[in-house]
């Protein structure tokens, strides 16, 4: 996954944390597949910035060297 995926994939996995129950799962672009991938990083590595997207952005590109192989494909 490129710096570009990871970012859509990250912002979209934590916003849908945020948000959860708010929208349906229509609103939210990206595959179920990228959530999935970097669900679990996101709130490992960046779990304390939800639901400050851009926080959670940089966190997620602060620790790129960290993230599973599947959040990074």
């Amino acid at each position: 996954m490129n710096r570009k995926s990871l970012k859509t994939s990250a912002l979209l996995t934590l916003f849908a944390l945020a948000m959860a129950g708010a929208s349906s799962a229509q609103a939210f672009s990206g595959t179920s597949a990228q959530r999935r991938a970097c669900h679990d990083d996101a709130m490992r590595f960046c779990g304390q910035h939800v639901p400050n997207v851009p926080a959670i952005t940089a966190c997620m590109e602060r620790n790129l060297s960290r993230l599973s192989r599947p959040c990074r494909a």
